[in-house]
């Protein structure tokens, strides 16, 4: 129990970090990181000198290529903006540069049920797709699966052959026949094949004694073949008596310790692909034991500190040859390969040691775990249980992750009313045969590479894939670009994107000024106000062959203007209904105020009575500004008004039960009230309570609609009276509590007196007792008795 608790407390221990280290971000090495994701994605489009770093600051800017775009004074980095701000401003809609990614089918061949051995079989669609990302934008790819009837299969049956597995053994040997004719029901090509372990040959795991090396079990008469670490007995066949012929040579071996070697079969079952014949179809690995395992570092107990190099190393015999020289692979080293292999892992093992496998089956993708019985009897129901839970669970995954490409999956398992949620992984349960189901695979760039990069996508458990072809959109298409270009003042520049690149010793906007004419004084009165004073572009831009070029948001002749300062509304500039011009925002829409905030929309004005603010107040800025004394969301309270109750108290007294001020004349002073009564309605929030002139509680509903009241009244029930029954109940028990005590009293008293009765007859017994058997109380004085004496008669003398 110690050792099967130290292996749980590390398998969760080891499950919470390795998913620690799936979440840290890490740098490709030839890609080029634009910015943390999530700052950009979390921010706005901002104002940038080129095209390239436009489209890469923000997913949402575009640029503006056309001529002239930006005003006197404007700086160039005001064509990056949002799409709308950029034709509101004037620019056409084809010379907006904002590429958007694409994707593009470059192979997608229908679905097949293929040959009996598997060759043909399309169930993942489709097989090649060109996805061109932009940095920060998501792009999905619908991905479809169908699920065939009869796929192939490949079953490794990995046993361990410890001593304690003696009796599972004689089963197992029974086994080939009948499991070969079950998975024949379900596909038309299966085989199997046969390995064992034991644990590594060194001490403390086998005792190393010549004798034991070669007999390590308990009874020198039974058959007993020496230790081993891992054998593969028998490559993948179709041939069942094979299976049964190997299988039933085979012996069991010993141990010495509890944990038994299967992570080192495990591994090797999975690399050596080669040797044990596993084919390109679903591929199935049985795994048999009843103890639990060693993982890596458990074989520094045997003096091995070499780690697990993860590669086959199977001698002629089949035999691990190298066990002795590495550790124990780690839980991880084991579920990359068996996923790197496509080997769905199936844990049959005893009731003992069900919770470790169900933690380790967490670790390992397209893994069950099954419970054994102790003699192994229910293997075979055990398989096929197992296998038809995987080969009904379709999930789609990425063989191995791109850093810089997030990816995030959604399942659509049953149709639309059915989908699933996002994750890093898509699932199906239940699948039947030929039933299709589709993934929604989300792809984001964050970085940009500088070659394609491939990504594979496969349904775990079977052999297709599906290659992603990633292309990153990370600069502009300025293809018109234009040396010596005549817009830059003839010649002086280089045209790209609507922007002049100045040649060497030339500035300005438009390359119309040499470095020489910048350094005239005369031309700095250009870049200031009229008066000569105040800096240089009123400081918010620099002075270029006397004109000012602006930074940032400003603009202007003189950068006067600053499109970044107006009035902002919950921390968005303009609210974000409206665009800021030179300081003040032009709303759009409905919206109005300095900040944009106002809305013109009512709807949150609107009383159920059908006015606003229930015509005690104003709607301003779809909010209801009540008149004085009026309070409340639709100004439908005030200070020493009467409530809605308190108003139809009378009425409601009056026409329910002819009472109240308003008896008398109720037809007339209530005639605008219909009224309805309510025996047992369900009463709720809104229903008014009063009490009537004798005092008595009823309950009322008001309804107002155009002008008429409704009325529904419910008077309180009347209960008994119970105070009589209560007080005579009361005084009752109080003397029925004091006679139970006086005659407890009485009972205890008399049972003590009777005791002590009975103790005072005992003595007087035993006193008795002694006075007539004891010597001590009998008389000390004898009287000697005269023969001739008689009666009294004296004789004569």
């Amino acid at each position: 129990m110690v050792a099967l608790s130290m292996v749980l407390g590390f398998l969760l221990a080891l499950s919470r970090g390795e998913r620690a280290l799936d979440t840290k971000t890490q740098s490709p090495g030839k890609a080029t990181e634009w910015g943390d994701p999530r700052l950009a994605l979390l921010g706005s489009c901002q104002p940038a000198p080129s095209c390239k770093q436009c489209i890469l600051s923000h997913p949402s800017c575009a640029w503006c290529k056309q001529l002239n775009f930006t005003a006197s004074g404007e700086a160039e980095e005001r064509r990056c903006a949002r799409r709308e701000e950029l034709l509101a401003r004037g620019c056409p809609t084809e010379e907006l540069e904002e590429p958007r990614g694409r994707r593009e089918v470059l192979e997608d061949r229908s679905f097949s049920q293929g040959t009996g051995g598997g060759q043909g079989t399309v169930q993942l669609a489709p097989q090649r797709v060109r996805v061109t990302l932009r940095p920060g934008e998501a792009q999905r790819l619908r991905v479809r699966f169908l699920r065939a009837e009869g796929y192939p299969v490949d079953l490794y049956y990995l046993m361990d052959l410890s001593y304690s597995m003696k009796d599972d053994l004689e089963h197992v040997r029974q086994l080939g026949h009948d499991l070969l004719l079950r998975l024949q029901e379900v596909t038309h090509s299966v085989r199997i094949g046969f390995g064992s372990f034991v644990d590594k040959t060194v001490l403390p795991f086998v005792s190393t004694v010549p004798s034991k090396l070669r007999h390590p079990c308990p009874t020198r008469l039974e058959p007993c073949q020496p230790p081993f670490s891992f054998h593969h007995v028998l490559p993948l066949t179709s041939e069942a008596k094979v299976f049964e012929r190997e299988v039933g040579l085979q012996n069991v071996s010993g141990n010495l310790d509890l944990p038994e070697g299967g992570f080192d079969a495990l591994l090797q079952a999975a690399v050596c692909q080669e040797q044990i014949g596993w084919r390109n179809v679903s591929r199935l690995l049985v795994f048999t034991s009843d103890d639990v395992f060693h993982t890596a570092g458990d074989g520094k107990l045997g003096g091995i500190f070499r780690p697990s190099d993860g590669r086959c190393h199977l001698d002629s015999n089949g035999l691990y040859s190298r066990s002795a020289e590495f550790d124990y692979p780690s839980v991880g080293q084991v579920a990359q390969a068996l996923s790197a292999a496509n080997i769905q892992p199936i844990f049959a093992v005893t009731s003992a040691t069900l919770p470790v496998y169900q933690e380790l089956s967490k670790l390992i993708p397209k893994s069950t775990v099954g419970e054994l019985s102790e003699n192994s009897s229910n293997v075979l129901q055990l398989i096929m249980d197992a296998y038809n839970s995987l080969s009904s669970t379709v999930t789609l995954k990425h063989v191995t992750p791109l850093p810089g490409v997030n990816i995030s999956y959604t399942s659509q398992c049953g149709g639309p009313e059915k989908e699933g949620e996002a994750g890093d992984q898509g699932q199906c349960d239940n699948v039947r045969i030929n039933q299709t189901v589709d993934f929604w695979v989300t792809l984001q760039s964050t970085h940009c590479f500088e070659k394609p990069q491939f990504l594979k996508f496969r349904a775990l458990g079977f052999s297709e894939e599906l290659t992603v072809e990633l292309v990153t959109l990370c600069d502009c298409n300025c293809s018109d670009a234009q040396p010596q270009a005549p817009h830059c003042s003839d010649g002086q520049g280089r045209l790209q994107c609507g922007v002049c690149s100045c040649a060497p010793g030339r500035r300005g906007r438009l390359c119309e000024c040499s470095e020489a004419e910048m350094a005239s004084p005369d031309l700095e009165s250009g870049c200031r106000a009229p008066n000569g004073t105040g800096p240089l572009c009123s400081g918010k831009g620099r002075c270029q062959c006397g004109h000012c070029r602006c930074s940032g948001q400003s603009s202007g002749r003189l950068c006067e203007c600053d499109d970044a300062s107006c009035e902002r509304h919950e921390g968005l500039l303009c609210g974000g209904f409206g665009r800021c011009q030179c300081g003040v925002c032009q709303c759009w829409g409905n919206h109005t105020g300095r900040a944009c905030e106002c809305s013109g929309a009512v709807d949150s004005c609107a009383s159920p009575g059908g006015d606003q603010c229930s015509g005690h107040g104003d709607c301003r800025c779809n909010r209801c500004h009540c008149h004085r004394g009026y309070y409340g969301a639709l100004c439908d309270q005030c200070l020493g008004c009467e409530t809605h109750c308190e108003r139809h108290r009378d009425c409601a007294e009056c026409m329910a039960f002819g009472t109240g001020p308003l008896a008398i004349n109720c037809s007339l002073a209530c005639a605008h009230v219909n009224m309805t009564l309510a025996l047992t309605p369900v009463l709720v929030d809104g229903w008014c309570r009063e009490r009537t002139v004798d005092n008595q509680p009823f309950f009322f509903l008001v309804e107002e609609a155009g002008g008429s009241v409704r009325l529904r009244v419910r008077p309180e029930e009347k209960g008994a009276d119970y105070t009589q029954a209560i007080v005579l109940g009361c005084v009752g028990g109080i003397v029925a509590v004091g006679l139970g005590l006086v005659l407890a009293y009485r009972v205890s008293v008399e049972i003590y007196d009777r005791r002590e009765f009975s103790r005072f007859e005992k003595e007087q017994q035993q006193l008795s007792w002694k006075q007539d058997n004891n010597p001590l109380y009998q008389s000390a004085i004898t009287t000697t008795i005269n023969p001739h004496y008689q009666g009294n008669v004296r004789p004569a003398p």
